[in-house]
């Protein structure tokens, strides 16, 4: 920080295990992703290179090298993952992970169709030798999930040896805990956090309502995921209460007005 201010809400420090910031990484190339730390490099934890773009990404490994020099923690879109489940291919998709030389995996069955009982049993294969990060909830709009099954699965994958859950939004902010207009659903997520600590939950939040939102309810410290690299910087102001979404909510009452 280039100043102190006094009011600001104390923010956990990296390593963290709360307060976490998942930036997705669409592809960028290694001078962008250059760029991106030299700006935002304190105030990241976790980098998904997002969906299949880890196929099609040039200098793949370098990248990969240049973020966990910067201290992130790197891991594959669940997408990937599920690509080369659907194809038998569990084996490969290790041999993939490790030759990039990444700690950490997501699993997920957004897109798929998996026995629960079945993906738990990959949390549990992958836990003994990453830091495994699992999805609940689906990739596809209108399919509605009933909050007990969320609670379940997400205590299931916590009890296979998931380190945070992810409640599923995509990229877009419009499927799983949100509604199609990208408003979160209040009460799924009420329900949710009665049976789940919210420290292991890691909420996909793209959008600034919904990050202002998350902030609001659980404060500065919340983990957020799915956040664009160019909004590292602006979510830190809205963590901190330094951009006018959040402006008052951690001054104390006496200077509100």
């Amino acid at each position: 920080m280039n100043l102190t201010l006094p009011h600001l809400p104390d923010r956990t420090e990296s390593p963290r295990k709360n307060g976490v910031t998942m930036v997705m990484d669409k592809g960028l190339g290694i001078k962008q992703a250059e760029q991106f730390i030299d700006a935002s490099s304190d105030y990241v934890d976790i980098v998904k290179l997002g969906f299949g773009t880890s196929v099609f990404s040039k200098n793949l490994a370098a990248k990969v090298k240049i973020y966990k020099e910067a201290g992130f923690r790197v891991y594959l879109g669940g997408t990937l993952f599920e690509a080369f489940i659907v194809r038998n291919m569990f084996d490969d998709y290790i041999k993939f992970v490790n030759k990039l030389n990444i700690d950490h995996v997501e699993v997920s069955d957004g897109s798929i169709e998996m026995k629960h009982d079945v993906k738990c049993e990959y949390i549990r294969k992958l836990s003994k030798e990453f830091t495994v990060l699992s999805e609940v909830g689906s990739k596809e709009e209108g399919i509605i999930i009933h909050p007990n099954m969320w609670i379940t699965m997400m205590q299931k994958e916590l009890e296979a040896g998931s380190w945070k859950v992810i409640a599923e939004a995509r990229e877009s902010g419009t499927v799983g805990i949100y509604r199609k207009n990208g408003q979160a659903h209040s009460l799924l997520i009420n329900k949710i956090i009665s049976k789940v600590n919210p420290e292991n939950i890691l909420w996909e939040a793209p959008l600034k309502a919904q990050q202002v939102y998350f902030i609001k309810l659980f404060g500065a410290n919340v983990n957020l995921g799915n956040i664009g690299y160019e909004d590292v910087i602006p979510l830190e102001t809205l963590r901190c209460g330094l951009r006018g979404d959040t402006f008052f909510t951690f001054l104390p009452k006496k200077l509100q007005k």
